[in-house]
């Protein structure tokens, strides 16, 4: 039996932006943050000396606003970007 999924595991409305980001207009936030990830390791984002910071490129300062965040600012970054979690 699958396991109902709750909060962050919802699928949720995503900004416009989040949407062109993602290729979707509804995601989980897990997954959200999953394709960032997937995102910032393919373009070598994470800075050479501290491996804690991501350097953004244009698509990112562009979704984000910022030149630069640490890796535990990132869930934050996404929050403005969820619109809202309905059940599906």
């Amino acid at each position: 039996m699958a396991k109902k999924k709750t909060g962050i595991m919802l699928p949720a409305q995503l900004s416009p932006k989040m949407s062109d980001f993602i290729g979707k207009s509804k995601e989980a936030r897990t997954e959200v943050m999953k394709k960032l990830w997937i995102y910032i390791k393919k373009h070598d984002l994470q800075d050479a000396k501290n491996r804690r910071m991501i350097n953004f490129d244009d698509t990112l300062r562009d979704l984000f606003g910022k030149r630069s965040a640490k890796m535990t600012e990132l869930a934050g970054l996404i929050g403005p970007h969820i619109i809202s979690a309905k059940k599906s």
